[in-house]
């Protein structure tokens, strides 16, 4: 037995004879599974398919043993009935829970759709705040700079006054600061 190892004829002895090792607790079958897969990594692992949803048998379309009310019926045909009769009653069970699952996933995507549509209301209210504040912040500043090159301008025609409207320009910065800040609502220590 030069080139074959195995003991079947005909057949290359290209891999070693394995030891069969049963598992006994499911860590080491996990085990077993794991170092299989990993004595070659360049072969693909295989990935099961994922299983069918159950699936009732559909009722016949043409009944040919119709069972009636006549006497003389055996005594098998008790359970016959009863196998169709339970067969039914698992399809309409099924086909409820279809409907069921349906009717779930369709108040799921409404409900998806309405957060969606609240959160864009939210989006532009916010940015429409964002925007407004930023037209304020701009005009003030335009105002500012319409004041200040005024005050220039009166200041290239009276150098005596312009000490003066320093002295106004404070005033109204500091009323400027008193009319920005906030009165507080309420003082503390005192009932």
């Amino acid at each position: 037995m030069s080139p074959q190892s195995n003991n079947k004829p005909g057949k290359p002895g290209g891999k070693e004879a394995q030891p069969l090792i049963i598992a006994k607790t499911p860590a080491e079958e996990q085990r077993l599974k794991l170092e299989r897969l990993m004595r070659n990594p360049d072969k693909l692992a295989p990935i099961p398919d994922r299983p069918k949803e159950w699936n009732p048998r559909a009722p016949p379309e043409f009944v040919r043993d119709v069972m009636g009310s006549s006497a003389g019926a055996g005594s098998g045909e008790f359970h016959v009935y009863r196998h169709l009769r339970r067969r039914e009653y698992q399809r309409q069970d099924f086909l409820d829970k279809m409907a069921e699952k349906v009717d779930k996933d369709l108040d799921y995507l409404d409900k998806v759709e309405q957060n969606k549509q609240a959160a864009d209301e939210r989006t532009a209210k916010r940015r429409k705040k964002r925007e407004k504040l930023k037209q304020k912040k701009l005009m003030a500043k335009k105002a500012k700079l319409e004041t200040k090159n005024k005050k220039e301008d009166d200041a290239d025609k009276s150098s005596e006054s312009s000490e003066e409207e320093e002295e106004e320009e404070e005033e109204e910065e500091e009323r400027e600061a008193e009319d920005d800040a906030e009165a507080p609502s309420f003082i503390m220590g005192k009932k």
